[in-house]
């Protein structure tokens, strides 16, 4: 409301507000006045100080008055009074009679002016400050409310001949110092010339702006009329201009204040927000008021069930476990020399057990889930999954591809990119990083917190065995207080005003201080304190090592939409440089020793510590399903046909987990088994084989390849690696069986290094193997295929050996019977006789391939 009144008001006074005394006489002249600095120079529209000059306006213009009225020269008499604020100024409009000559009044009458108003203390002023001063004005007033504010820049048109800076400057000088006249410039036709005159300060720009606008000024027999105007010091778009026009200086400026923004200002915050993940900062659980009132209110109001932990073995029951926790707790002990690897089949705890351990220490930790990273779509998506993950934000994803935009543009500008885009691996280098600072700072603030209680309890003992040597010193009878002399006043000492020490230690009196048992008991005090700086440093190692942050890497390795290597190089050259420089210790969990190959080159020179974990034998399986049973309120015992149903299971956590759900749903033992591996067998058909052909094309191995490994797996529990690799249908291509022991149909067992051999994927495999084997369709349909390929690759040999037995035949017809004789050609007889044999067995095998195939095909004829 005020804002609007004192616009509307300023608006009034500029159009209608002239203030009107008195008529002009028709024998009197009238002129004008220009009466600066009374209001504020308005600079722009958000200049606020114009509507302070606004609210003032009445109260200046009657002491302008006031101090005007009393000027008499030449008859001078005030008309009115004009105010105009966005300039400062009051134009003062009067009459006077001019007895001399027009020029000798006017100056004269100027002159009376000044001399009054400083009799007075000097013009009105909106801020109480007499710096005003009055100007005759030389042409006509223009008062316009456009938005053309005042500037130290006045351009000065010529509507006649061009007017010389030598002239230009003796009229322009008197309202204040000009630091440079631009001399007049070609313009379009029909424009009036110019010339810009730059005055030192805003005032005097104001001045020489409304008392010379309209001022004719005669030049060589001609009149110029002079047209006067503010102009920018800075014209339009000139920054605009600059810049498109430099854009080799303006873009690595912009870039580099981007950058020097981006380290200087979010580095930090980020760095603030990993450190508070790392500590429960943003966890309102960790709060003691919330704890409170869990206490206090929901614990009393709700029924609490305790949580009930099923996400994989107990530790009662899975004694193969404990070897790897062991070996777990080990590494965590010890300062970080290496990498952690723990690795193991789907299902087997791994996450269980590396979860249990880190909660049972206390360590803080940081769980980087590589399977959700390698889920991404996008590279924008991955960047921001880890950045969620490891807490770091804000981040701005979107600027990347505005980056890669921009490098498109610069190319097209300067003809080279600007290098602002970075690539994923830089990136997410990037984000790691601030994460390994933020490791850093967390270590050392928990370092800080483990000096401080070893401190604390350090003092704590000190002063309990002070207290306990006191005591025994009073009981004794030796001990004594110096403190009591200073107070008492015996002898020298409260002369002197000593004996007012602190009681750090036991003094003890000098006649009884030398006998034995003082001296035992001092040298048992001395190696109590030697025994307790021992255990106090011990204890500020141990406590320096369990200060140090864990780094959990899950699911290292995993597949995803895209085997992205790139994520899988910068995670490893990470957790080599947080090994390296000690900052956390790093725990990779991954379901295959073989995924170590980028750890192992990211430390070349320090072995990593496999901790391995496998299925558990048939006892502990047993006795984890029994124990799980008798927690549900399953009573029953089992029989010896549900022992053997639950042993074809195994030992794999998430099948056993998977049929205790079962059984807990109301199915039997029994049922349960079968449906788990029914569902196994239609799963490996789909995952394995293929529904069609298409999708068969698209299987890293072929259909016979995977046939012939669960066959010979269904009918024993191993198969040698090397020679099922050298054997149809592989000949040894290794990587059908790599990419079966990562889809989990088989696994690969190590032995020194090597692999040696070839086992089911999960123990319940090899039944749901011998199912699909005994399965008398799909036997012959695969059967079949299988004989194809192997009746083409004997065919194929028959006719090589007949090719080649032919040019043997010809070879014998040409040789004379000296040859013979003398044995030249026995090695083509046996050659001869070499390829007989093996194209007969080529032939036998058809022969029976052929008889397998009769048999198969009946199979298929008879009605499903």
């Amino acid at each position: 409301m005020l804002t609007r009144h004192v616009a509307r008001l300023g608006t009034r006074a500029l159009l209608r507000g002239t203030r009107t005394f008195t008529d002009a006489n028709a024998t009197t002249r009238e002129a004008w006045l220009f009466v600066d600095s009374v209001f504020p120079i308005r600079l722009g529209i958000w200049d606020i100080r114009y509507y302070v000059g606004i609210l003032r306006e009445e109260s200046l213009l009657d002491n302008l008055e006031t101090r005007l009225s009393a000027v008499n020269t030449h008859g001078f008499k005030v008309l009115s009074l004009e105010p105009y604020p966005k300039d400062g100024g009051v134009f003062v409009h009067f009459s006077y009679a001019a007895h001399e000559t027009e020029e000798h009044a006017m100056d004269a009458i100027e002159s009376d002016v000044k001399d009054e108003i400083d009799r007075h203390g000097g013009m009105p002023s909106w801020l109480g400050l007499s710096r005003g001063s009055v100007w005759l004005v030389k042409g006509r007033p223009w008062r316009e409310d456009m938005n053309r504010y005042p500037s130290t820049l006045v351009k000065v048109a010529f509507e006649g001949p061009d007017i010389r800076e030598e002239t230009l400057y003796h009229l322009y000088r008197p309202y204040g110092r000009i630091y440079n006249i631009t001399p007049p410039t070609p313009v379009p036709s029909g424009m009036l010339r110019f010339s810009q005159i730059a005055f030192q300060r805003v005032r005097s720009a104001t001045v020489a702006r409304n008392v010379t606008h309209g001022f004719h000024l005669p030049k060589e027999g001609s009149v110029t009329r002079l047209l006067t105007t503010y102009e920018r010091p800075l014209q339009a778009h000139a920054i605009r201009d600059w810049i498109t026009g430099h854009p080799r200086i303006f873009l690595p400026i912009l870039f580099f204040l981007l950058g020097t923004l981006t380290y200087t200002i979010f580095d930090p915050i980020r760095t603030l927000f990993v450190e508070g993940k790392m500590l429960n900062r943003f966890d309102f659980r960790e709060y003691d008021i919330y704890k409170w009132l869990c206490r206090q209110a929901l614990d009393r109001l709700v029924l609490r069930q305790e949580d009930v932990d099923d996400g994989g073995p107990d530790q009662d029951v899975w004694q193969e476990r404990r070897a790897a926790e062991v070996a777990l707790r080990s590494y965590l002990a010890d300062l970080p020399g290496t990498v952690a690897l723990v690795h193991g089949p789907q299902g087997s705890g791994k996450w269980r057990m590396v979860s249990t351990v880190i909660r049972d220490t206390g360590r803080k930790a940081l769980v980087i889930d590589y399977a959700e990273l390698n889920k991404a779509p996008s590279d924008s998506r991955l960047v921001a999954a880890l950045a969620q993950q490891t807490g770091y934000r804000p981040i701005f994803t979107f600027l990347n591809s505005l980056n890669n935009l921009i490098d498109i543009a610069t190319m097209g500008v300067i003809g080279q990119k600007a290098g602002l885009s970075s690539s994923l691996q830089d990136q997410l280098k990037q984000i790691l990083e601030v994460v390994g600072t933020a490791l850093r700072r967390v270590s050392r603030r928990l370092q800080n917190e483990v000096k401080q209680r070893i401190e604390a309890e350090r003092q704590a003992e000190t002063r309990r065995e002070c207290e306990i040597r006191m005591r025994e010193a009073i009981r004794e009878g030796i001990w004594h207080d110096p403190r009591l002399d200073a107070v008492v006043g015996i002898g020298v000492i409260s002369e002197l005003g000593v004996g007012d020490e602190p009681l750090n230690g036991l003094v003890i009196s000098s006649s009884e201080s030398k006998d034995a048992g003082a001296l035992e008991s001092e040298e048992r005090r001395r190696a109590a304190e030697g025994e307790l700086a021992r255990k106090e440093r011990s204890m500020k190692e141990t406590r320096t090592i369990e200060s140090l942050p864990v780094v959990v890497i899950k699911n290292y390795a995993a597949r995803g939409r895209t085997n992205r290597q790139e994520l899988q190089e910068v995670l490893s050259q990470w957790a080599a440089t947080l090994i390296e420089n000690q900052v956390a210790h790093v725990v990779v969990i991954s379901e295959n020793r073989e995924n170590a190959k980028l750890l192992a080159r990211a430390l070349p020179s320090k072995p990593l510590n496999f901790i391995a974990l496998s299925d558990a034998d048939v006892q502990s399986a047993l006795s984890f399903v029994k124990k799980r049973l008798r927690d549900a309120v399953v009573t029953f015992e089992l029989t010896p046909e549900q022992t053997a149903c639950v042993e074809r299971l195994g030992g794999r956590a998430s099948d056993l987990e998977s049929l205790i759900h079962k059984v807990h749903s109301g199915q039997s033992i029994e049922d349960a088994v079968e449906d788990i591996i029914s569902r196994a067998v239609s799963e490996l058909r789909k995952n394995a084989f293929g529904e069609d052909t298409d999708e068969a094309k698209m299987l890293p191995w072929s259909r016979e390849q995977v046939w012939t490994v669960l066959k010979r797996l269904s009918q024993k529990p191993e198969l040698p690696y090397y020679q099922t690799l050298v054997d149809f249908p592989f000949k040894g291509d290794e990587t059908p069986l790599r990419a079966m022991e990562n889809a989990e149909l088989i696994s690969i067992v190590i032995l020194n290094g090597r692999p040696s051999t070839i086992r089911p994927g999960r123990p319940v495999l090899k039944y749901v193997f011998q199912q699909l084997v005994h399965d008398p369709v799909f036997q012959a349909t695969q059967d079949l295929a299988l004989n194809q390929i192997l009746i083409s690759s004997a065919e194929t040999t028959v006719k090589s050996c007949e090719s080649e037995l032919n040019t043997l035949q010809e070879m014998a017809i040409r040789e004379s019977w000296t040859q013979r004789l003398w044995g030249i050609g026995r090695g083509s007889a046996e050659r001869t006789r070499y390829l007989a044999r093996k194209m007969y067995a080529a032939q036998q095998k058809i022969q029976t391939l052929e008889k397998q195939n009769a048999e198969l095909r009946r199979v298929l004829d008879k009605p499903v």
